[in-house]
């Protein structure tokens, strides 16, 4: 049974791009030029929409259009707490009012539109929550079916409140739901469904995906604009697979705001492993840290797709993380300072942002890029004491001294809330020596280009790191 069963994984993978080309309508291969460049502005365009008609698709949906909101409270606190006595201005946008509670009905009103334009008669996702919720909750308003792939459990059948909080969500929209154990198998059994039910692959990571955030950018730096009469200094995007922040860095310069600064953060879980099956309940995050935000940075490529319309190092001005028990720590001070109760992924940012904020002048403005809606699964205590149970000690301390998979530390005094900086120039170097390890060949002029703009750097920053790799005899 199991030589069988390796058989048959063995042939859907061997037919993944025919299964991605017809689920998705798009032929990669149209912007590749036979090396490592692709022309991505060409793919954007030519296989997206308009901001206009997404604007046009989102408001038909009901999605977009979302409130700015000053988080004075919050703001004064951080002007106490400042060693120099400055603060920005704390803004956030509280995407919780879109249909589904989240961001991601952004990408997914484009998708749906899209499938039901080309005549699917239905939709997949893999995703372990809030997109699948966004997915299902679209779906339902235009008729489609949608199917739900998860990973939800390790191998004993325990799955992570928050997981299980976001597939109820989706049950709820109408959505068939396959919950996984984690491991490989959540690929080839997206793949086997697109295969069998001739569904659209609803990928997160699609131009019609990454397209629809941009709005997202657009109405900050407009919005911002109308009320302080000039843009935001400063963007924060929680950072996973990196479309998020892509498509709001993209609707920013749409926008204008070609001077506003884009910043990624997540959750550090340095340590801890995301395929594997020991790790998977030892964290308190299931989006938003580095288990995802590295590895795509360093390697957009990995998707579900060919090509990844989220380039996270093409748009990122800084990057930084924070540690799990800050973002808890931020939950209640949002709920309790500003009285609003959301989910965890956007107070990722909202951390960093605290921190950031203290480090700026105070008639400057800092923006949380987004908020998501909150359940019994996501709530603090439910995910602290799903840690307890799993032998993770909840601590009152210095966070600096939390260590992912032992402990979370909750800070002792909110002046202990800390963005700690990622050397950005490794995570370029580490993207482009994937890209030449991958493709195995030579770079030439036009991909020493792409690379340069895929990494916001320069071709002499990529000359040398080409080089680096030749003294080195890895290519």
């Amino acid at each position: 049974m199991a030589v069988k069963r390796m058989s048959r994984y063995k042939e859907v993978m061997a037919r993944k791009n025919e299964i991605m080309k017809k689920s998705l309508g798009i032929d990669y291969e149209r912007f590749e030029s036979g090396g490592i460049a692709f022309d991505y502005e060409r793919m954007m365009k030519e296989t997206g929409y308009t901001l206009e008609e997404i604007i046009k698709i989102q408001r038909e949906a009901n999605v977009g259009d979302t409130p700015l909101i000053e988080l004075k409270n919050l703001t004064e606190l951080a002007r106490k707490v400042s060693p120099t006595g400055k603060a920005a201005r704390i803004f956030i946008k509280d995407e919780a009012c879109n249909p589904s509670g989240s961001f991601k009905e952004r990408r997914a009103s484009v998708s749906i539109y899209h499938a039901k334009q080309k005549g699917y008669k239905g939709v997949i996702a893999a995703t372990s929550g809030n997109y699948g919720a966004a997915v299902a909750s679209q779906a339902a308003m235009i008729g489609l079916k949608c199917i739900v792939v998860q990973e939800a459990y390790d191998s004993r059948g325990i799955g992570q409140p928050e997981i299980l909080e976001k597939g109820r969500k989706c049950e709820t929209f109408g959505a068939e739901v396959i919950q996984l154990t984690v491991g490989p198998e959540l690929f080839y059994v997206n793949l086997m469904l697109l295969e069998e039910t001739g569904y659209f692959n609803a990928s997160l990571y699609t131009p019609f995906g990454v397209a629809g955030i941009e709005t997202l950018g657009y109405e900050i730096a407009q919005q911002v604009k109308e009320r302080t009469g000039k843009f935001p200094d400063v963007v924060v995007a929680t950072h996973a697979g990196g479309g998020n922040l892509t498509g709001t860095a993209r609707g920013l310069i749409k926008a204008g705001a070609t001077h506003t600064k884009v910043y990624g953060a997540s959750v550090d879980l340095t340590g801890l492993h995301m395929a594997s099956d020991k790790d998977f309940n030892r964290k308190s995050f299931t989006t938003g840290h580095t288990g995802f935000g590295i590895p795509f940075a360093t390697w957009p490529d990995r998707a579900d797709v060919p090509r990844n319309a989220a380039r996270p190092l093409r748009y990122m001005d800084g990057y930084y993380l924070v540690k799990q028990g800050e973002v808890f720590y931020m939950t209640e001070l949002l709920a309790q300072l500003e009285g609003l109760e959301r989910g965890p992924a956007g107070n990722t940012s909202l951390a960093a942002a605290f921190s950031l904020a203290q480090q700026m002048e105070n008639d400057q403005i800092i923006v949380v890029q987004e908020t998501e809606y909150t359940g019994a699964g996501k709530n603090p205590t439910a995910q602290l004491t799903f840690a307890m149970q799993n032998g993770i000690k909840i601590l009152v301390g210095n966070p600096d001294d939390e260590i992912p998979g032992q402990n979370i530390i909750l800070p002792e005094h909110p002046s202990m809330i800390k963005a700690r900086e990622v050397n950005l120039s490794n995570l370029k170097k580490s993207y482009i020596k994937n890209c030449v390890q991958h493709f195995g060949i030579m770079p030439k002029e036009e991909d020493i280009k792409f690379l340069a703009e895929d990494t916001k750097s320069s071709e002499e920053f990529v000359k040398e790191v080409i080089s680096e790799l030749q003294n080195g005899g890895l290519v």
